[in-house]
Protein backbone atom coordinates (compact mmCIF):
# COMPACT_ATOMS: atom_id res chain seq x y z
CA UNK A 1 0.00 0.00 0.00
CA UNK A 2 2.85 2.40 0.72
CA UNK A 3 4.12 2.29 -2.86
CA UNK A 4 0.61 3.12 -4.11
CA UNK A 5 0.39 5.98 -1.69
CA UNK A 6 3.78 7.32 -2.76
CA UNK A 7 2.65 7.27 -6.39
CA UNK A 8 -0.58 9.04 -5.53
CA UNK A 9 1.29 11.58 -3.41
CA UNK A 10 3.65 12.22 -6.30
CA UNK A 11 0.73 12.66 -8.66
CA UNK A 12 -0.99 15.02 -6.21
CA UNK A 13 2.22 17.02 -5.81
CA UNK A 14 2.48 17.28 -9.61
CA UNK A 15 -1.08 18.61 -9.79
CA UNK A 16 -0.29 21.22 -7.15
CA UNK A 17 2.94 22.25 -8.88
CA UNK A 18 1.28 22.63 -12.30
CA UNK A 19 -1.59 24.62 -10.82
CA UNK A 20 0.68 26.90 -8.82
CA UNK A 21 2.90 27.50 -11.86
CA UNK A 22 -0.17 28.49 -13.89
CA UNK A 23 -1.39 30.75 -11.07
CA UNK A 24 2.05 32.35 -10.70
CA UNK A 25 2.24 33.00 -14.45
CA UNK A 26 -1.17 34.68 -14.41
CA UNK A 27 -0.32 36.77 -11.35
CA UNK A 28 2.98 37.89 -12.89
CA UNK A 29 1.16 38.79 -16.11
CA UNK A 30 -1.47 40.68 -14.09
CA UNK A 31 1.26 42.69 -12.40
CA UNK A 32 2.49 43.78 -15.85
CA UNK A 33 -1.05 44.59 -16.97
CA UNK A 34 -1.62 46.74 -13.89
CA UNK A 35 1.61 48.63 -14.51
CA UNK A 36 0.59 49.31 -18.11
CA UNK A 37 -2.91 50.37 -17.02
CA UNK A 38 -1.39 52.81 -14.53
CA UNK A 39 1.00 54.28 -17.13
CA UNK A 40 -1.87 54.66 -19.59
CA UNK A 41 -4.04 56.30 -16.97
CA UNK A 42 -1.32 58.79 -16.04
CA UNK A 43 -0.63 59.64 -19.68
CA UNK A 44 -4.23 60.75 -20.27
CA UNK A 45 -3.74 59.99 -23.98
CA UNK A 46 -7.11 58.97 -25.47
CA UNK A 47 -5.69 55.94 -27.31
CA UNK A 48 -3.96 54.72 -24.15
CA UNK A 49 -7.10 55.20 -22.11
CA UNK A 50 -9.07 53.25 -24.71
CA UNK A 51 -6.49 50.46 -24.55
CA UNK A 52 -7.07 50.27 -20.81
CA UNK A 53 -10.56 48.90 -21.45
CA UNK A 54 -9.05 45.85 -23.17
CA UNK A 55 -6.32 45.52 -20.54
CA UNK A 56 -8.84 45.62 -17.69
CA UNK A 57 -10.94 42.93 -19.41
CA UNK A 58 -7.84 40.76 -19.73
CA UNK A 59 -6.98 41.42 -16.08
CA UNK A 60 -10.49 40.42 -14.99
CA UNK A 61 -10.34 37.24 -17.09
CA UNK A 62 -6.99 36.31 -15.55
CA UNK A 63 -8.36 36.83 -12.05
CA UNK A 64 -11.30 34.59 -12.93
CA UNK A 65 -8.86 31.91 -14.15
CA UNK A 66 -6.85 32.12 -10.91
CA UNK A 67 -10.05 31.59 -8.91
CA UNK A 68 -11.00 28.63 -11.13
CA UNK A 69 -7.55 27.07 -10.74
CA UNK A 70 -7.68 27.37 -6.96
CA UNK A 71 -11.28 26.09 -6.87
CA UNK A 72 -10.29 23.04 -8.91
CA UNK A 73 -7.45 22.03 -6.60
CA UNK A 74 -9.52 19.90 -4.19
CA UNK A 75 -11.08 17.94 -7.06
CA UNK A 76 -7.71 17.42 -8.70
CA UNK A 77 -6.24 16.35 -5.38
CA UNK A 78 -9.00 13.78 -4.82
CA UNK A 79 -8.64 12.46 -8.36
CA UNK A 80 -4.92 11.91 -7.83
CA UNK A 81 -5.78 9.46 -5.04
CA UNK A 82 -8.71 7.80 -6.85
CA UNK A 83 -6.53 4.98 -8.19
CA UNK A 84 -5.61 3.67 -4.74
CA UNK A 85 -6.63 0.04 -4.25
CA UNK A 86 -8.17 0.74 -0.83
CA UNK A 87 -10.73 3.50 -0.87
CA UNK A 88 -12.46 4.79 2.22
CA UNK A 89 -16.08 3.75 2.14
CA UNK A 90 -18.58 6.50 2.74
CA UNK A 91 -20.81 4.38 4.98
CA UNK A 92 -18.21 3.19 7.48
CA UNK A 93 -15.33 5.63 7.09
CA UNK A 94 -12.95 2.68 6.93
CA UNK A 95 -10.86 1.13 4.23
CA UNK A 96 -12.44 -2.00 2.71
CA UNK A 97 -9.40 -4.05 3.73
CA UNK A 98 -9.90 -2.99 7.36
CA UNK A 99 -13.53 -4.09 7.47
CA UNK A 100 -12.58 -7.76 7.51
CA UNK A 101 -9.89 -7.22 10.16
CA UNK A 102 -12.13 -5.99 12.95
CA UNK A 103 -12.07 -8.19 15.99
CA UNK A 104 -15.24 -9.39 17.55
CA UNK A 105 -15.68 -8.35 21.16
CA UNK A 106 -15.63 -11.13 23.64
CA UNK A 107 -18.71 -11.20 25.81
Amino acid sequence: MESSLGGAEGKAWGVFQRTFHQVQFLLDHNRLLIKEINVNQESQIPESLSRNVMLIKELNYNIKRVVELYAGLPTSFIRSFSNLPSQVTAATGTYPAEQGLKRARST
